[in-house]
C-alpha cells in the first residue's frame, strides 16, 4: 500500500511539473505550427479536381492553386481587371467575315473572332511520375503491369518523377478534353455555342466512343482551336464574344499535359483512385501532396514554379494598408497549405479563437461574439477580437438575390402601365434594408439593379439610384414612402389591395425551394411586406426539382432566386433579362421571362463592347428601362465578412480570382507565440481535484498505516 501511495503521488507531481498541456490542446505538433504553413479547412470533400469537370467553389480552392490558365485577375485592383498569367500579354484579337477575310473590328459583317495567345517560355510542370522516362527516353509508367502495380497505392508510391516545359499544345489539349464524352464537362454546351467546331468535335468523339474506338485527343482535329507554334495557339469563336477573355482565367482553360491524362487512363490506377480527379498536375505555385478527404488535404510549394513577383500597384489605399510591402518579391510566400476536415462550424470557430486556424468567416451563431454594430449601422470588431488583434475584411459579393415576377403571368406580368405600377409598388413595399438587418445581421446592401459593386457598369451614390424605389436625400439613399407605394397601387387598379373591377382582394403566389424554421420566419416577414399594401401573399414551398419544373414551364407567378457571377462583366447579369434567354420560351436563364425589344437591342450592342464610357452610357439606358419595367424586386447584394489573425499579411478579398494563396504571407513565429499565450493550461481545477483526492485518500492511508504499525509492534 505504501508503494502504491508513493507511486500515486509521484505520478500526480509529474503531471503538474512535466506534462505539456499546450501540446494536448493543440491539433498540431509544435514543429508544424512553427513552419511556414497556412492552416485552413474544408467541410465537404472535393468531388472533382479535374479542371475539365470541376465547377464548385469547394473544388476551386484547390484547382485554382494547382492549374494555370493563360490569364488571371489582378489581385489588388478594383473593378476586377484581367492580366496575363502564363501568357506574355493579353490575347491578340482579329476579326473575319464569312469568306474568312480580315475585317475591321467596327464593321458589322464580323462572322468570327480569332484570339491568339502567346505563353511564356520556360514554365515547367510540377514533378509527376507521368513525365518520368527511362534511359532510352520511353515513359516509365504508361504501361503498368499487375506486378508493377503491386506496391502502388497512392501517387507518392511512384519512385521516380520528372517535369517538362509547358507548351501551347497543353492548352489546346485541355480544350479538346472539354468535348470528351468520358469527362462530361459542365461547360461543353455553352462553349459549343461559341468555339467553332467544338460541337462537331464532341459529336465525333461520342460516335467513336459508341463504336468502342480508342480516343486520342492529340490526333483529333478541332477546327476552331489550333497550335500555331511551340508557344502560340489560337481560338476561333463565332461572331463577337469578348467574354472569352474571362473564361481564359478559369481552370477550364488551364493547361493539362497529355502524359498525365494517358497515365491516369490505366485500369489499375483507376481501381486505386489514382486519377486526374484525385491527383491533379499543373504548373501552378502549389501541388497536391496529400489527399485524404476524411481527414486532411495538403498543398505544397511547386519546386519548379517560375519567378512570379508580387504586384507593384493597386488601389490608392493599398500602400497605406501594407498591401504593397512585398511589391516585386517572388511568390508564393507560404510553403504549405493544410486543409483539415471540419464538419461543425462551432468546432472551427473555437479553434480559430485559439489561433489554430488563420482565417475564419462569421456564422450567425458567432456574429455577436465577433462583431459589434454601431448606432449608425456601421460594423466594428468586438472587444474580444480587438484584444486578439484580429482584422476584419469585408467585400460586397459579386452576387444578386432577387424576387422575380413571371412576365408571362396575366396579373403581375406584361408591360402595360397597370402591371408596371403594380410591380413598382411591391418593390417599394418590400423593405430589403429591414430584411438585411433581420436575416443577414446587416451583411448586405440593397440592390439598385442587377449589377453588383465591383462589376463594370455599377455606379455609386446618387448616379446609381433606382428612383422608382429610392430617392437620394441628405447624401444618402432613402426608400420611397409607403404612401408612394399605395398611390402607385391605386393607379394600377388595386386600391387598398383590391381589384377595382371586382372588389376582390388581390392574392399573389410566391414559389420558393425552401422549408424549415428559418424559411418560415422569412415567409412570415414577406407576407407582412405585402400586407402593407393590403395584398395577400400565398407562399408555395416545394423541393428544388419541382421548383425548377415550375420555372421551366412558366408556372410560377412570383419566385425567389439569385445569381453568382461567372465573370466580372455586366453581360453576365443583363443576360438574365434578355428576351431570347427566356426560361419558359427558350430554356435560358431569363427566369422572369422578361421581353422588352428596346432592352434586347441595347443588350446585343452592349455585350460585345469594351469597358468604355460609351458602354457605360448604354448600360445606364438599359438600367432606366429595367427600373421602370421592374421585372425583379431588385433585392440585395450580400456582404462577405472574414476575420484574419494578426500574423496574416497581404490580405485583400478577391471574389473573382481563384489563385490567391500565392499572395498570402504568414508570420509563423508570431502565430506560435500567441498560441502559447492564448492556450496556457488552467491548472486550478486539477489542483482542486488533487486536493480532494488527497483529503479522501490520506485519512484512509493513515488508518491503514496505524493498523499495520500496531501489528508490527505486537510481533
Amino acid at each position: 500500500m505504501r508503494r502504491f501511495l508513493s507511486c500515486f503521488y509521484i505520478v500526480i507531481f509529474g503531471c503538474l511539473v512535466g506534462c505539456d498541456l499546450d501540446a494536448i490542446n493543440s491539433p498540431y505538433a509544435e514543429q508544424q505550427v512553427k513552419e511556414n504553413t497556412l492552416y485552413s479547412s474544408f467541410a465537404l470533400r472535393p468531388k472533382h479536381l479535374d479542371p475539365a469537370r470541376s465547377y464548385s467553389s469547394n473544388e476551386v480552392q484547390f484547382t485554382g492553386q494547382i492549374y494555370e490558365p493563360p490569364l488571371q485577375y489582378h489581385y489588388l485592383k478594383r473593378p476586377y481587371e484581367l492580366m496575363p498569367l502564363t501568357a506574355t500579354e493579353m490575347p491578340a484579337v482579329h476579326y473575319l467575315n464569312e469568306a474568312g477575310e480580315t475585317v475591321d473590328e467596327n464593321q458589322e459583317e464580323i462572322a468570327f473572332s480569332v484570339y491568339t495567345i502567346t505563353i511564356k517560355p520556360g514554365i515547367e510542370f510540377q514533378p509527376h511520375p507521368a513525365f518520368a522516362r527511362d534511359e532510352k527516353g520511353s515513359l516509365l509508367y504508361h504501361a503498368l503491369t499487375d506486378a508493377a502495380l503491386a506496391d502502388i497505392q497512392t501517387l507518392s508510391d511512384f519512385e521516380q518523377t520528372a517535369t517538362r516545359e509547358l507548351v501551347a499544345e497543353d492548352y489546346v489539349y485541355q480544350i479538346k478534353r472539354l468535348a470528351s464524352p468520358k469527362i462530361h464537362s459542365p461547360i461543353l454546351g455553352l462553349m459549343s455555342e461559341y468555339i467553332v467546331g467544338l460541337s462537331d468535335y464532341a459529336a465525333q468523339l461520342r460516335e467513336m466512343s459508341k463504336q468502342g474506338q480508342g480516343i486520342d485527343l492529340r490526333a483529333g482535329n478541332l477546327s476552331g482551336v489550333r497550335v500555331i507554334d511551340k508557344y502560340r495557339y489560337e481560338i476561333k469563336v463565332f461572331g463577337r464574344y469578348p467574354q472569352l477573355r474571362y473564361w481564359l482565367a478559369m481552370p477550364f482553360f488551364a493547361a493539362v499535359p497529355w502524359e498525365a491524362d494517358a497515365l491516369y487512363k490505366q485500369a489499375g490506377l483507376i481501381k486505386r483512385n489514382i486519377t486526374m480527379d484525385w491527383f491533379p498536375v499543373g504548373t501552378g505555385p502549389y501541388r497536391l501532396t496529400e489527399n485524404n478527404p476524411n481527414s486532411r488535404m495538403v498543398l505544397e510549394k511547386n519546386p519548379h514554379y517560375r519567378d512570379d513577383p508580387y504586384p507593384s500597384e493597386g488601389e490608392p489605399k493599398d500602400a497605406e494598408n501594407g498591401l504593397l510591402t512585398d511589391a516585386g518579391q517572388l511568390m508564393p510566400f507560404v510553403d504549405k497549405v493544410v486543409f483539415l476536415l471540419e464538419k461543425e462550424q462551432t468546432s472551427y470557430w473555437n479553434k480559430f479563437l485559439q489561433g489554430y486556424y488563420d482565417v475564419s468567416g462569421i456564422s450567425s451563431d458567432s456574429f455577436e461574439q465577433a462583431i459589434q454594430v454601431g448606432n449608425g449601422g456601421d460594423f466594428g470588431l468586438s472587444d474580444e477580437m480587438v484584444k486578439k488583434g484580429v482584422a476584419l475584411r469585408t467585400a460586397i459579393g459579386t452576387s444578386t438575390y432577387y424576387m422575380g415576377f413571371n412576365m408571362q403571368d396575366a396579373v403581375v406580368g406584361g408591360l402595360s402601365d397597370s402591371a408596371k405600377l403594380l410591380r413598382q409598388a411591391i418593390s417599394i413595399a418590400i423593405d430589403y434594408e429591414e430584411y438585411i438587418s433581420i436575416f443577414l445581421n446587416g451583411r448586405g446592401i440593397a440592390a439598385q439593379g442587377p449589377i453588383p459593386p465591383g462589376i463594370f457598369g455599377y455606379e455609386n451614390g446618387e448616379k446609381g439610384v433606382n428612383t422608382y424605389v429610392y430617392q437620394w436625400q441628405d447624401d444618402r439613399l432613402q426608400r420611397q414612402s409607403l404612401q408612394q407605394a399605395k398611390s402607385l397601387l391605386v393607379a394600377a387598379g388595386y386600391p387598398a389591395g383590391r381589384d377595382v373591377q371586382t372588389g376582390e382582394p388581390l392574392t399573389l403566389y410566391l414559389d420558393v425551394p425552401a422549408s424549415g424554421p428559418e424559411a418560415r420566419a422569412t415567409f412570415d416577414w414577406l407576407r407582412k411586406q405585402f400586407q402593407k399594401l393590403g395584398i395577400q401573399l400565398v407562399v408555395r414551398s416545394t423541393d428544388y426539382n419541382r421548383f425548377q419544373d415550375k420555372m421551366r414551364n412558366g408556372q410560377a407567378q412570383l419566385f425567389q432566386w439569385g445569381w453568382n457571377a461567372d465573370y466580372p462583366d455586366p453581360e453576365n447579369f443583363f443576360f438574365l433579362l434578355y428576351g431570347p434567354n427566356s426560361k419558359a420560351s427558350h430554356g435560358g436563364e431569363n427566369a422572369a421571362n422578361y421581353d422588352n425589344p428596346e432592352f434586347d437591342r441595347l443588350f446585343e450592342h452592349m455585350k460585345v463592347m469594351p469597358n468604355t464610357a460609351e458602354r457605360q452610357v448604354l448600360i445606364n439606358k438599359m438600367l432606366v428601362i429595367l427600373r421602370e419595367d421592374a421585372p425583379w424586386v431588385w433585392g440585395y447584394h450580400p456582404k462577405q465578412f472574414s476575420l484574419y489573425h494578426s500574423w496574416n499579411q497581404n490580405v485583400k478579398p478577391n471574389l473573382m480570382a481563384n489563385n490567391t494563396m500565392k499572395y498570402r504571407r504568414i508570420d509563423a513565429g508570431k502565430r506560435f507565440a500567441l498560441q502559447q499565450v492564448w492556450n496556457r493550461p488552467i491548472l486550478w481545477p486539477l489542483l482542486v481535484l488533487l486536493l480532494v483526492i488527497i483529503l479522501l485518500i490520506l485519512p484512509a492511508s493513515w488508518v491503514y498505516f496505524r493498523k499495520n504499525h500496531k501489528k508490527m509492534v505486537l510481533k
